[in-house]
């Protein structure tokens, strides 16, 4: 059994995302840390890419913040080896196709299992392709993640059928950001979902108060947030944790229904 369900289990998710590297490794590496405690249930690490194509302004520039450190993905690799030592939850990268391939698909899987990642979310992989990563991400045990759009009504049974870990029910089109409303019928989407595949399914893009993820939590598994906390830590900087860690806390608590 994947190591994702834990994330899941009797519960509803938090999941909350960061750049990797931003504003540097080791205030990432001590996110990573804080958000467990303020009650992250899974967490998201993005490998800073030079082109990002579902992320919005926010998440480019905390990006480009992060190369501009010196993040590499292999500096990423260690940091995130370093932080396994006392972050017990599901962790998994958001990457692109093309660092993967950069990088190599088979180290770049070993490594991941090196670390201690149990999957990855690649955007621009579309279900037509997804035999590119399948095939080595099966190997070495790590869950490629599957993303259903609000476009593909027909599709989300065929996607879902072959999901694994979670599936990740994007809330809108376009790309990531902070919304004022989320207009899309995703209960529609999720019940879809569970009706090919006893899967989780989380909600995420464009989910930033504790009303909204209290909402998406409702009608899902879990709410994924990720442009909000990158706010934060672009506000606040190596200065971020207490502030990310408060903003968790209340989000956990609003999937929760609090």
């Amino acid at each position: 059994m994947s190591n994702i369900y834990k994330a899941f289990e009797n519960k509803k998710a938090f999941i909350p995302f960061v750049t990797g590297g931003d504003p540097d490794l080791e205030t990432t590496k001590n996110l990573l840390i804080a958000m467990e405690k303020a009650g992250a249930d899974l967490i998201e690490i993005g490998i800073p890419f030079s082109d990002p194509i579902a992320e919005g302004p926010v998440i480019q520039e905390a990006s480009q913040r992060a190369l501009a450190a010196g993040c590499t993905t292999d500096k990423l690799f260690d940091m995130v080896k370093e932080a396994r030592q006392r972050v017990k939850i599901p962790m998994v990268f958001m990457t692109y196709i093309n660092p993967v391939y950069t990088y190599g698909k088979e180290r770049f899987m070993k490594h991941c299992v090196e670390c201690g990642i149990d999957g990855i979310i690649v955007p621009d992989l579309p279900y037509e392709e997804k035999g590119e990563l399948s095939g080595v991400c099966e190997e070495y045990g790590i869950d490629l993640i599957s993303l259903i759009a609000p476009t593909s009504h027909e599709r989300i049974r065929m996607i879902a059928k072959e999901a694994k870990g979670f599936v990740y029910c994007v809330s809108s089109l376009g790309v990531t950001g902070v919304r004022s409303e989320i207009k899309t019928d995703v209960a529609k989407m999720v019940e879809m979902v569970k009706e090919a595949n006893n899967i989780p399914a989380a909600i995420g893009f464009g989910i930033s108060t504790p009303e909204q993820a209290k909402k998406m939590a409702s009608v899902s598994d879990g709410a994924i947030v990720g442009s909000a906390i990158v706010k934060i830590v672009a506000k606040y900087g190596k200065e971020c944790i207490p502030e990310v860690e408060k903003y968790v806390k209340e989000m956990k608590a609003a999937v929760e229904g609090n």
